[in-house]
C-alpha cells in the first residue's frame, strides 16, 4: 500500500505546475513522505471504524435474535375466536423485558351476539331433577347481545403479573357490568410453583377455566349448567405446581370464598369452597396429543340458590384427544372431548316459598357430555355434542327422567378475529317438553390476545 500511495502522490505532484517550479528534489521527497504518512493514518482510522461497525452490527443482530426467542411480555388468559385451533398452554408472563412497553397493559375486547329461535317458550322451561340455579338455562328468544368482555393484562413488575376482565351482559332488558376476573399471578416462584390470588375461574375440569368465547359451541354443556351454574368462579387463592418433566403434569388446590353457586353464603368463615385438581398430557407421535384430569370441589354451603344448606362434593373427570395432519391443527384435524360429573350432597333443603316442604337433601346426581369437532380447513369447523343428566330418584327435585340434549354446529371463521356460528339443538329437559333451538351467533375479537390453553 505504501508504494501505491507514493506513486499516487508522485503523479499528483508532477502534474502540478508548482512541483517543477522552485523546489529541490530533497524538498519534494520530504513533502511526499509527509503526505504518505497522513494518508496511511487516514487509512488506519477507516479500518478501525469499519471493525467497530462490524462488531456493533453483530451485537445488534444478537439482540434481535434474543428478542425473537423471548416469550410475549404479556399473556391474556381470555381467548380469541381462533382459540378453536387449540394452541398449546399459554406461556407464563415474561419476568423481564428490554421492551420499554413491557408494563403497559394489553387490551382485548370480545363482542358476542346471537339470534335464537326456540320452539318452547324459554320462560316456561323446566329441567327435571335440576333447578335452574346460578344463571343456567336456555338462551333468550330472538336477537340478543350476549356476554361481551374487556380484558386488561400486563406484567406488574419483575415478580407479578395481573389481569382484569370486565363483562357486560343484558338480562331482561337491563345491562349488567361486572368484574369477571381480577387476579395477580406470581412469575418467579422456584421449582415450578405458581400462586394466584383474587377473583378467577377455578381450574377444575376442562372447560371451567376457559372463557366461554373459546368454546366450540354456543352454550355450555348441560352438566356445566346444572352443577356449576355454567362456570364456577369466586374470590380465592390458588397454588399450582407443574412438574419438570417431558410429560405435562400439574397438581394444585384452591380455597374460595364460597359466595357463588354451587356454593352459597360464604360459609366456613368466608372460605366455603376448597378444590383439588390434577392434569396430565402429552404427544403421541407428531399428529396426536392428549390431556386428561381429575378434580374435586368441596363446598360448605349456607342456603344456596337451589335451597341447599350443608356439605357437598363434586367430582369431575375430563379427557381431550386431538389429531391433526403433521400436527398442524390450523389446516385441519379432529378434537374429541368428554367430561363426567358426580355430585354428592348431605344437608337440608329449604323451600323459601313454603317452609313446610323443608326436608333432608341427601343424594347423588350425575352428568356428562361428549363432543367431537372436525376442522375442515382454516375457515370451517363442524361438530356434534351429546349431553346427559341423571337426577336423584328421591328427595328434593326427585325425578325418574334423565334430561338429554343433542347439538350440531357449523362455524365459519373469516380470520382468527371473527366467526359466525350456526347451531341446532334438540333439548329434552323433562318428560313432556322438547325444545328445538336454532342459533345464529357472531363473535369478534379486538385488540391483543395471547394463546389459549390446550
Amino acid at each position: 500500500m505504501r508504494q501505491t500511495l507514493i506513486s499516487l502522490c508522485l503523479v499528483s505532484a508532477i502534474a502540478s505546475p508548482a512541483f517543477a517550479a522552485d523546489k529541490t528534489p530533497q524538498q519534494r521527497i520530504s513533502e511526499l513522505e509527509a503526505r504518505v504518512k497522513t494518508l496511511e493514518a487516514n487509512a488506519e482510522a477507516l479500518r478501525t471504524q469499519a471493525a467497530d461497525a462490524v462488531a456493533a452490527a453483530k451485537e445488534a443482530r444478537a439482540a434481535i435474535e434474543e428478542m425473537k426467542a423471548a416469550p410475549p411480555a404479556t399473556a391474556v388468559a381470555s381467548e380469541a375466536p381462533a382459540a378453536n385451533e387449540a394452541p398449546a398452554e399459554a406461556p407464563a408472563p415474561e419476568t423481564a423485558s428490554a421492551n420499554g412497553n413491557a408494563f403497559n397493559p394489553a387490551i382485548s375486547i370480545i363482542l358476542n351476539g346471537a339470534y335464537g329461535h326456540h320452539s318452547l317458550n324459554p320462560n316456561l322451561y323446566s329441567r327435571a331433577g335440576f333447578p335452574l340455579a346460578g344463571g343456567a338455562g336456555p338462551g333468550p328468544q330472538g336477537i340478543s347481545l350476549g356476554e361481551s368482555e374487556v380484558s386488561f393484562a400486563a406484567n406488574i413488575d419483575d415478580k407479578l403479573y395481573g389481569q382484569l376482565t370486565l363483562t357486560a351482559e343484558d338480562e331482561n332488558g337491563e345491562t349488567h357490568v361486572g368484574v369477571e376476573e381480577a387476579f395477580i399471578d406470581t412469575t418467579t416462584l422456584p421449582h415450578g410453583f405458581s400462586l394466584r390470588a383474587g377473583r378467577f375461574y377455578s381450574n377444575i375440569g376442562y372447560l371451567n377455566s376457559h372463557h366461554a368465547h373459546t368454546d366450540f359451541f354456543y352454550d355450555r354443556p348441560l352438566a356445566y349448567q346444572a352443577f356449576l351454574g355454567n362456570q364456577y368462579g369466586d374470590d380465592g387463592v390458588q397454588l399450582r405446581w407443574v412438574a419438570p418433566t417431558d410429560l405435562f403434569l400439574e397438581f394444585g388446590g384452591e380455597v374460595f370464598r364460597g359466595q357463588n353457586y354451587p356454593s352459597g353464603g360464604a360459609a366456613h368463615a368466608g372460605a366455603g369452597v376448597k378444590t383439588l385438581f390434577a392434569h396430565a398430557g402429552g404427544d403421541v407421535g407428531v399428529e396426536s396429543s392428549w390431556l386428561a384430569g381429575v378434580s374435586m370441589l368441596k363446598a360448605n354451603s349456607d342456603n344456596t340458590e337451589d335451597g341447599f344448606t350443608g356439605a357437598s362434593k363434586l367430582y369431575i373427570a375430563d379427557a381431550t384427544w386431538k389429531w391433526a395432519p403433521q400436527g398442524n391443527f390450523k389446516d385441519g384435524g379432529v378434537t374429541l372431548r368428554g367430561e363426567y360429573f358426580r355430585e354428592n350432597r348431605d344437608g337440608q333443603f329449604t323451600d323459601t316459598a313454603n317452609p313446610m316442604l323443608d326436608q333432608p337433601w341427601v343424594g347423588t346426581r350425575n352428568g356428562y357430555y361428549l363432543e367431537g369437532v372436525y376442522r375442515i380447513n382454516r375457515s370451517w369447523d363442524a361438530g356434534y355434542r351429546y349431553d346427559h343428566l341423571s337426577a336423584d330418584r328421591s328427595g328434593p327435585y326427585a325425578s325418574s327422567y334423565d334430561p338429554v340434549r343433542n347439538s350440531l354446529m357449523l362455524t365459519w371463521l373469516n380470520s382468527e378475529f371473527s366467526l359466525v356460528r350456526l347451531q341446532y339443538s334438540q333439548d329434552k329437559p323433562n318428560p313432556t317438553d322438547i325444545d328445538n333451538i336454532l342459533t345464529l351467533q357472531y363473535q369478534v375479537s379486538l385488540g391483543a390476545h395471547g394463546a389459549h390453553k390446550f
